[in-house]
């Protein structure tokens, strides 16, 4: 399973690079505003520091448009994904970015067919968005079991993005779903790794090894 770390915040990109479990970042225009930064300025940035795919988002809501735009953002890096609107003019955007070999990830995604028909028009990544299913009463990992098991049926190759995940319990049920990506807020990436028996069984280790010392060279 492959982490990507859903900001735009350098700093945070680079913290994860360095651990070594950041496979990739999506951005869009609403986590580069709160940067305060230029747009097209962070993206090149980011993109030179983390080698995996770097999601970056049309503005765009007609075809033509999102054409222009994609093709733009695609000349940024050679690990630039662009992120296009699930909507009827997305969709005739990514049927014919994927015949010129542009790669996309198509956003916002709230329900199977949604999910079925970006696999048809060639999307690389398709991105369901579980935590906003969760805040409307639904269960937003169930959508992900029903796009898993179509792609599955149909030998798709679009990898699907967990998206929209509020807690490590959205990443868990994502990984045994067998779902190939989850895209991470930072400070939910920093949660996987904690646990307050993990905090203890240090605390006890430092008390019972002190005054022993461990040659560092």
């Amino acid at each position: 399973m492959q982490f990507f770390l859903d900001t735009a915040i350098v700093d945070e990109i680079k913290e994860a690079v360095a651990l070594g479990l950041c496979d990739g970042v999506t951005t869009n225009p609403s986590l580069i505003k709160k940067s305060g930064r230029d747009y097209l300025e962070v993206l090149k940035e980011i993109a030179g520091i983390c080698e995996g795919p770097v999601s970056a988002e049309v503005i765009a809501t007609d075809t033509e448009g999102m054409l222009a735009e994609a093709r733009f953002l695609a000349k940024i890096a050679e690990n630039i994904v662009v992120k296009i609107p699930l909507t009827l003019e997305g969709l005739k955007a990514v049927k014919v970015l994927s015949a010129e070999g542009i790669k996309t990830n198509v956003t916002l995604c709230f329900s199977a067919n949604q999910a079925l028909l970006a696999a048809k028009a060639g999307a690389s990544y398709i991105s369901p968005f579980v935590g906003r299913l969760d805040d409307r009463g639904q269960t937003g990992m169930d959508l992900v079991s029903d796009i898993l098991d179509i792609y599955m049926n149909y030998d798709y190759e679009t990898q699907v993005i967990v998206a929209s995940v509020r807690n490590p319990v959205h990443v868990l049920d994502a990984a045994m779903m067998g779902a190939h990506i989850a895209t991470i807020p930072f400070s939910t990436f920093k949660l996987l790794a904690s646990h307050p028996l993990t905090d203890v069984g240090v605390a006890k280790f430092l008390q019972d090894a002190e005054g022993v010392q461990i040659p560092r060279n």
